[in-house]
């Protein structure tokens, strides 16, 4: 029926016509339908849910991990994060808790308003959402974390994210080079390595934001930080402008132990870490010399550190003397500030001899297989030096030799009386806090 009324009133060519129109509405219709609805189209969240799922014979569960912003999938016997199965959202914040650090990691992108020291994304997981954050990775250590400025990451709705007035197309890091910075030691166990273990993955693709910056911390340690990112660091402190980024990390990842990257939680280990060093300041020298009597044509080095305030030998002329006798050639220098040159110093030599303290760290430029000898003062320093120096040389290839001063070598001996708990109960001193030590 409908035929013969449409051959009536229209031509062959005109129904044609007439029916690729209907189509095109349709289309438009069914177009309209699921732009006006889509909000409401899209996956349950998962709230607090368990589910039990048994695929090939294996009881999983799916929980809401509540110290982190991502979901995990467990099984009885192994832990594995669903984010292996399923997809992660970029949307999701990965904000992690732990003892020595505490960082978020944000795929998506963020405002930084330095003058409020604080970090904006929007999230339709984490709504009016925030975290405290110091970005320095002590934070078990009240008076080193003191001296870090306390930052905050918020989400909010996407109409209350704050106006963009500079645009970057990397990520972002933000970091705090306050702490125990200036300190040898915490330099590198508390900064350069969690650094080097948060931004060696974008491979210098990354800008620094650094919030209680120290230009001399800056400068000192520059070949480090210019091999780690390919742009100039911004202090975030002084900023006015509302940096936006496509992505960004707000403090350091760290791991457990003093001078240690983890491989089992990490793609990098301390020994990529050293051959980044070595990289970093042009070092030349791999291998320590083989020490067989006779066989070297080159005499083996031997870098004596003198202290000259605390901690110093009495008596150096005498131990660079008997090193000479060994057949070795012997340097006696202080660490210096120009820290270009005294790595190009600790390189060139095979043996390493200094009293515990802050610039035994520089070990870290030592070739492969050289000697580190720490020499340990009376007094209850044993678990320091074993956790700061002796442990972490020898995660780095280094030989590790270690001399404990004697009472009688001593010089407190000459400032208390033998009967003084100095001298007859050091531990005790220990007890009182790390002024007293």
């Amino acid at each position: 029926m409908y035929d013969s009324i449409l051959a009536r009133s229209f031509s062959k060519h005109e129904q044609k016509k007439l029916g690729y129109v209907a189509i095109f509405c349709c289309f438009l219709i069914v177009l309209s339908f699921c732009t006006v609805f889509k909000p409401y189209l899209g996956p349950l969240p998962v709230l607090n849910l368990r589910l039990s799922i048994d695929v090939s014979g294996l009881k999983m569960l799916i929980v809401k991990d509540t110290s982190t912003s991502h979901l995990r999938l467990k099984d009885s016997t192994d832990s594995q994060p669903i984010e292996d199965i399923i997809p992660k959202k970029i949307d999701e914040p990965v904000c992690n808790i732990t003892e020595r650090s505490d960082f978020c990691e944000i795929n998506n992108d963020i405002r930084i308003d330095g003058s409020s020291a604080t970090v904006y994304f929007s999230s339709t997981h984490e709504a009016n959402s925030s975290w405290n954050i110091r970005p320095y990775a002590r934070k078990y250590d009240r008076v080193a974390m003191s001296r870090a400025k306390e930052w905050s990451v918020k989400s909010v709705q996407q109409r209350q994210l704050p106006q963009c007035t500079q645009n970057h197309s990397i990520p972002a890091i933000v970091f705090s080079s306050g702490g125990y910075s200036g300190n040898h030691f915490h330099d590198f166990s508390d900064i350069l390595i969690p650094l080097y273990i948060t931004s060696r993955q974008f491979n210098g693709e990354v800008q620094f934001l650094v919030t209680d910056k120290h230009s001399w911390w800056i400068n000192k340690f520059q070949n480090v930080l210019r091999n780690l990112s390919n742009y100039e660091i911004i202090d975030i402190d002084k900023e006015k402008d509302i940096h936006c980024f496509p992505r960004g990390i707000v403090g350091l990842k760290r791991h457990e132990k003093e001078l240690h990257i983890d491989p089992s939680t990490s793609p990098y280990s301390i020994k990529d870490f050293r051959e980044f060093i070595r990289s970093s300041y042009s070092l030349k020298k791999a291998t320590a010399i083989k020490l067989k009597d006779g066989q070297n044509k080159i005499k083996p080095r031997l870098l004596i550190i003198s202290r000259k305030r605390t901690r110093t030998f009495t008596n150096t002329d005498k131990i660079a003397e008997i090193g000479r006798k060994f057949g070795f050639e012997v340097v006696v220098t202080e660490a210096e500030s120009n820290l270009s040159r005294f790595a190009e110093t600790v390189n060139s030599c095979d043996v390493f001899l200094g009293v515990h303290g802050a610039g035994l760290t520089n070990m870290i430029f030592l070739p492969e297989k050289a000697v580190f000898i720490q020499v340990i003062p009376f007094g209850g320093f044993e678990w320091l030096a074993r956790t700061d120096y002796e442990e972490p040389s020898k995660r780095m290839n280094v030989r590790y030799l270690e001399y404990k001063i004697k009472i009688e070598e001593s010089s407190l001996i000459q400032q208390y009386p033998i009967d003084h708990q100095v001298i007859k109960d050091p531990s005790s001193i220990g007890k009182q806090g790390w002024e007293s030590i």
